[in-house]
C-alpha cells in the first residue's frame, strides 16, 4: 500500500510539473523606475527585456538573478534592449556578471550623443562583446520556442502591415492630438508583441506619444491585447488614447518607481480604456496620490523603502491568466474570453 501511495504521489507531482511547463510565466522585476521583464516560455527558453540601472551595489542585477532563480532559470536565451537609456541599458554589464546571456537583440547603434550617452553605449557594447547579436527590424520574429514574439517598432521605424487580426480603423486617432516631436532614444524603442495561444501581451519600451500614434493610425496595426506593459513607466509623454484605448487591454502593468512614472493624466487614460479590468503597479506613485494610483493590493511596493517586490503573471494557451503579488500573497485570475 505504501508503494502504491508513493507511486500515486510521484505521478501527481509529475502531472503538476507538466501542467506548469505548459504555461507562460512573466516576471515584472522592480528596478526602481526602470524596466526589466523576464519571460519564461513553456519550452523553458527565456527572454529578458531590459536590465534596469547600473551601480547601486549590483541592486538590479541581483534582483534579476533572484527572480531568475525563483523561476528555475539558469541563463537568458535572448536579451532584448528596448533603447539606450540608463534605466534600461545601464544594468547590462552587471547583468552579464550574474547570468549568462546567449543572444542580444537591439535596434542597432545608439542615436544619442554626448559623454553620458556615449559612455552608456560603449559599456553595453563591451558587455555584449563576443556574444550572438541581432539587430532587429519591424516585422522580425523573435525565435523563442513555445511563444510567438514579433518586433513592431525599432530605431524609429514601425510595422507597415497590421498583425493578424488587426487592421481596423482606429476611432481614437482623431481625438489624440500630436505632441512635440521626440528625437531621443525613447522614440526609437524596440517594441514587441507576444502571443501564446489566445493570450497576447504588448511591450513598447518607452515609445513616445507621436510614434504610438504613427503606429496606430489611421488603422490599429496591433489589434487588441490581454496585457499592456504600460509604456514609459506610465509617463504622459507616452500612453496616448490612440494606443491604449485601441488595444483595449484587460490588464495594464506599470513598471514605475515611487518618484518616477505614474503621471496622473496617463493613469486617467489607462483607467478609462475600454474593457480594462485592472491596473497593477510596481510602486505606489507619489505624484498621483490615492486618486491616481490603483488599490494597494495591486501594488508590489507601497512604501518608498527599497523593498524590491516584483509582480508575476501566469498565462495559459486558452487566453486565461493570473497576476500574483508576492508582497501580500494576493492574486487575481482573468478567465478566458
Amino acid at each position: 500500500m505504501r508503494l502504491t501511495l508513493a507511486l500515486l504521489l510521484s505521478l501527481s507531482f509529475a502531472c503538476l510539473a507538466q501542467a506548469r511547463s505548459k504555461d507562460l510565466q512573466v516576471y515584472f522585476i522592480d528596478v526602481e523606475g526602470g524596466q526589466s521583464t523576464l519571460l519564461v516560455a513553456p519550452s523553458g527558453q527565456t527572454v529578458l527585456i531590459d536590465a534596469g540601472w547600473a551601480d547601486n551595489n549590483y541592486r538590479d542585477a541581483n534582483r534579476i538573478a533572484a527572480v531568475a532563480k525563483r523561476a528555475k532559470v539558469k541563463k537568458i536565451d535572448y536579451f532584448i534592449l528596448t533603447h539606450y537609456h540608463a534605466d534600461h541599458a545601464g544594468g547590462v554589464p552587471q547583468l552579464v556578471d550574474r547570468l549568462p546571456v546567449e543572444t542580444f537583440i537591439d535596434h542597432g547603434v545608439s542615436r544619442e550623443t554626448g559623454a553620458n550617452a556615449e559612455h552608456l553605449a560603449a559599456a553595453y557594447q563591451k558587455a555584449i562583446g563576443g556574444k550572438n547579436h541581432i539587430v532587429a527590424k519591424p516585422g522580425d520574429p523573435i525565435p523563442v520556442k513555445g511563444i510567438e514574439g514579433i518586433v513592431v517598432s525599432a530605431d524609429g521605424n514601425l510595422i507597415t502591415v497590421p498583425l493578424p487580426g488587426a487592421g481596423q480603423q482606429n476611432p481614437y486617432c482623431a481625438s489624440t492630438p500630436d505632441k512635440e516631436k521626440d528625437t531621443s532614444e525613447n522614440a526609437r524603442s524596440l517594441g514587441t508583441v507576444w502571443t501564446f495561444g489566445k493570450f497576447r501581451m504588448v511591450d513598447l519600451g518607452d515609445l513616445t506619444w507621436n510614434k504610438e500614434k504613427e503606429l496606430m493610425c489611421p488603422v490599429n496595426r496591433i489589434g487588441k491585447v490581454d496585457v499592456f506593459v504600460v509604456s514609459h513607466h506610465g509617463l504622459d509623454w507616452s500612453n496616448s488614447p490612440a494606443l491604449v484605448h485601441a488595444i483595449a487591454p484587460r490588464v495594464a502593468i506599470m513598471d514605475n518607481g515611487a518618484k518616477k512614472g505614474g503621471s496622473p493624466s496617463a493613469v486617467e487614460v489607462l483607467k478609462s480604456s475600454p474593457g480594462l479590468e485592472a491596473l497593477w503597479q510596481l510602486h505606489f506613485a507619489d505624484a498621483g496620490g490615492k486618486e491616481h494610483n490603483t488599490v494597494d493590493s495591486y501594488i508590489a511596493n507601497i512604501e518608498d523603502a527599497d523593498t524590491g517586490y516584483y509582480l508575476e503573471l501566469t498565462a495559459h494557451e486558452d487566453g486565461s491568466f493570473e497576476v500574483y503579488n508576492p508582497r501580500n500573497k494576493f492574486s487575481r485570475s482573468y478567465p478566458a474570453k
